[in-house]
């Protein structure tokens, strides 16, 4: 997934209200960006931070400028938008480029199921019972190389562990996805700390049949695609074949 417009460097004054932040610009000026980020962003929203933002010229906007990337030291990044998630692993899919889902040749997306739910990705294949795969942007990182889910406790995450569990005991594919939107990491864990009734929901999930992945997306200023899988855990990702 390319970016619609170049991105432009800026320093992170501030953000707030969630969703806004100030920015100063390299030619010095000071404006207000859209976050796209609703999580507590931990580690991530220090003033003096260097990001990337991705200017536009759209009149019904307000804010003229998207905070999409934070610039970490050593040349590695963090994407902070988490509406891309699902883009990238959707490019992923259609693409067949997900080893363990690649004998899937129907991608949908936003199709209702659980209750009063909408799962990320419904896909089917011949001969393969349908395979229901939700999504989660994963930004954290509190250990040198490990990145953590949630930042926050997430009501909405807890519930969505219990939908798809509910599809796996009914015999179809269930998949939480964790897309990990940094590159300095190399395996994945759950932030038990911060939202317990989260990681005992998942542990719930996975013993019903709920298949753990997890990939890093390659992330550039020019583009985001999804990279390598890693380990969750001691687990190593199972590839789903025909049969």
């Amino acid at each position: 997934m390319r970016f619609q417009t170049p991105l432009v460097q800026a320093v992170l004054l501030r953000r707030y209200k969630r969703f806004l932040a100030d920015i100063r610009l390299t030619d010095g000026r000071e404006v207000t960006a859209h976050c796209p980020n609703p999580g507590s962003m931990l580690g991530l929203a220090d003033p003096g931070a260097s990001i990337w933002v991705e200017p536009n010229e759209d009149p019904r906007k307000k804010l003229k400028f998207g905070w999409r990337l934070v610039d970490l030291s050593g040349g590695d990044f963090v994407c902070v938008d988490t509406g891309l998630a699902n883009r990238i692993v959707r490019n992923a899919l259609e693409a067949r480029t997900i080893p363990e889902l690649t004998a899937y040749d129907r991608v949908r997306p936003e199709q209702a199921y659980g209750t009063a739910s909408r799962v990320d990705f419904l896909l089917s294949g011949a001969g393969l019972p349908d395979a229901y795969v939700e999504v989660k942007s994963m930004t954290l990182s509190r250990a040198p190389g490990q990145a953590e889910f949630p930042d926050s406790v997430t009501a909405r995450g807890t519930k969505h562990l219990g939908e798809l569990a509910e599809m796996a005991q009914s015999g179809h594919r269930a998949v939480l996805l964790y897309l990990v939107q940094r590159t300095d990491t190399q395996a994945v864990t759950v932030a038990q700390d911060i939202d317990p009734a989260y990681a005992k929901a998942l542990q719930t999930a996975r013993a019903a049949g709920v298949t753990v992945m997890s990939y890093r997306a390659n992330i550039t200023p020019q583009e985001i695609t999804i990279g390598h899988s890693l380990p969750f855990g001691d687990d190593r990702p199972l590839v789903l074949s025909r049969k």
